[in-house]
């Protein structure tokens, strides 16, 4: 019964994650009928154009390509590469490097061909599928379960909450939403519509909440602006000049906590779920107990897990400080830094609090509201 179950959930899922991938985001570009992507090969290239200033280079690169795939394969076309002088944006390409093409048409003839970057979609979902079949191999229907769980949050997240920010929504109210939604979803899938699942459920959304509401809070006390992430301005001079930067810089704080609080409120009820199974005579007070204790056993790891994940991603910028020998007050109260230690410690505070939240909430679950506060 319980495999039929989690199978039905499965499909159920699978055909949401189907049609979330169909559905059309509302931004997709009005001339794609006259272009086409395609993976292609460096035949020759041209280096004369390009201009280097110490490590820097500027100017034009000529691209000679076969395309590899398609409608168009073994079409022989020539690109210019721009470089820039940005090194994280500009792109150099050798004899049998691949690359990802775009085809302008005119009808069935191809009049440009626009050289994008590096070809890596191969790798990309190589890599994927050896994490797919790692996952599943390992763990089973429970791995399965989790991976679709995986591709329905991206697709969700891709074609909800991301086109929600630029339609105008409220990105506070809508990422709140999306991440109860998600919370939901890979919680039930995994334990199930059970005492399991909902105590986890229920601890989860109530870190997330206080999370949300710390977010806020500080986030104001901070007086961070929303465009210290990267690519954030840029929106504004795109046609999105009412876009709420500040609520989606605040929206991401409790999205990027999302997924520890399921972690560690799923960790807890699945203690309790498994201590009221093989001790029929335990009291609502040692089930809490327990959960406590497994709490603040996880909460320890986790809470520098979130610090290890948000430092490597600004370790270069960090770096460039230590290499300046800027005091250390001017780099923890520079706005790039103080926006990270904004995402690491009210992402704790998450972690903390659903701890016990999810630990009462379990006892209230298991054995009635008297015998979980006594």
């Amino acid at each position: 019964m319980k495999d039929k179950y989690h199978a039905i959930l499965a499909l159920l899922l699978s055909l949401a994650s189907l049609l979330l991938f169909l559905l059309p985001s509302g931004f997709e570009r009005k001339d794609a009928t006259f272009s086409t992507r395609a993976k292609g090969v460096v035949l020759e290239v041209d280096d004369s154009r390009i201009f280097r200033f110490g490590i820097v280079r500027e100017g034009v690169q000529e691209v000679k390509l076969r395309i590899l795939r398609g409608p168009y394969k073994g079409l022989e076309v020539e690109a210019s590469n721009q470089l820039i002088g940005k090194m994280e944006l500009d792109k150099l390409f050798a004899p049998g490097d691949k690359a990802l093409v775009v085809l302008d048409l005119n009808g069935d003839r191809v009049v440009h061909a626009n050289v994008v970057d590096h070809y890596r979609l191969d790798t990309e979902l190589l890599l994927f599928g050896l994490f797919s079949v790692l996952l599943v191999a390992f763990a089973g229907w429970t791995g399965l379960s989790a991976l679709l769980s995986f591709v329905f949050s991206a697709l969700v997240i891709w074609k909800i909450l991301l086109p929600g920010f630029l339609k105008g929504m409220d990105p506070l109210a809508l990422t709140f939403a999306v991440v109860g939604l998600l919370t939901a979803v890979i919680l039930f899938l995994v334990a199930g519509l059970t005492r399991k699942g909902l105590t986890a459920f229920g601890g989860a959304m109530a870190g997330l909440a206080v999370t949300a509401l710390l977010s806020v809070l500080f986030g104001r006390a901070f007086q961070i602006h929303g465009a210290v992430k990267p690519f954030s301005e840029i929106l504004l001079y795109c046609g999105f000049p009412d876009l709420d930067l500040g609520k989606v810089f605040l929206g991401g704080i409790f999205l990027a906590a999302s997924g520890a609080v399921m972690d560690l409120a799923m960790d807890i009820a699945a203690a309790m779920d498994e201590m009221k199974q093989r001790h029929p005579g335990l009291t609502a007070a040692q089930a809490v107990a327990s959960g406590l204790a497994v709490g603040r056993s996880v909460i320890g790891t986790m809470t520098t897990t979130l610090l290890l994940a948000y430092s490597g991603g600004f370790s270069a910028m960090l770096m460039v400080f230590i290499a300046q020998g800027t005091p250390i007050e001017n780099v923890l109260n520079l706005q790039y830094v103080a926006s990270e230690i904004l995402h690491t410690l009210v992402g704790s505070f998450g972690l903390v609090t659903v701890a016990p939240l999810t630990a009462l909430l379990g006892g209230w679950v298991y054995f009635g509201r008297r015998n979980a506060l006594k």
